[in-house]
């Protein structure tokens, strides 16, 4: 029976790394996967997933009018039967999108995996996040570390100085040059 499952982490986790390991493992096999990566996320590749590390691969965007389960039903009717589906920033995806994809493994029995961000720079959670920590069957915590060697679970948005900011949107594209993955410890509150 097929699963959704949610890697989480803050960011430098190795979250679009371990997804891409995935897609290959799969395809070694020469089984059918479709990667998926939100519009939004304009930092590497156009239209694909990029790790850190140097691994890529193209991937289908998605947006807050994108109807998944529609997309993933034509995309295997059209090309075969697909033996995963992967997301990368799911914490873009909307509660609904999350619901599609869950409907996914329950009725038409596709394992879906999705990796993402946890919280946000002010350690809320991100809709899409809050979605799969409620839905998902299998929720796996991936490791970063603070610069204290301590476990990182928040990610600290700062200016180009590195000091932290505490004002924005909750969304805003940006690498280690915007983000700090750091401990509960080491993170300073908007609002402190």
């Amino acid at each position: 029976m097929a699963k959704l499952y949610f890697y989480f982490a803050s960011m430098n986790a190795g979250k679009s790394s371990l997804l891409l390991q995935s897609a290959f493992n799969y395809r070694e096999r020469g089984m059918k996967v479709s990667l998926w990566t939100a519009a939004v996320d304009n930092r590497g590749t156009q239209r694909g997933i990029d790790s850190r590390i140097g691994l890529s691969s193209e991937a289908h965007a998605f947006d807050a009018q994108t109807d998944m389960a529609a997309q993933v039903l034509a995309m295997q009717q059209e090309d075969g039967p697909l033996a995963c589906v992967l997301v990368d920033e799911a914490q873009f995806l909307s509660p609904a999108q999350v619901w599609q994809l869950a409907r996914l493994t329950d009725r038409h029995d596709i394992p879906v995996i999705c990796y993402g961000l946890r919280t946000d720079f002010r350690g809320d959670l991100f809709p899409g996040s809050a979605a799969l920590l409620g839905l998902a069957d299998k929720l796996i915590e991936l490791k970063a570390v603070c610069h204290c060697g301590s476990k990182a679970t928040m990610n600290q948005r700062v200016d180009a100085q590195g000091r932290p900011v505490s004002e924005g949107a909750q969304t805003e594209i940006g690498g280690n040059e915007r983000y700090v993955a750091v401990c509960r410890r080491h993170f300073v509150r908007p609002d402190e």
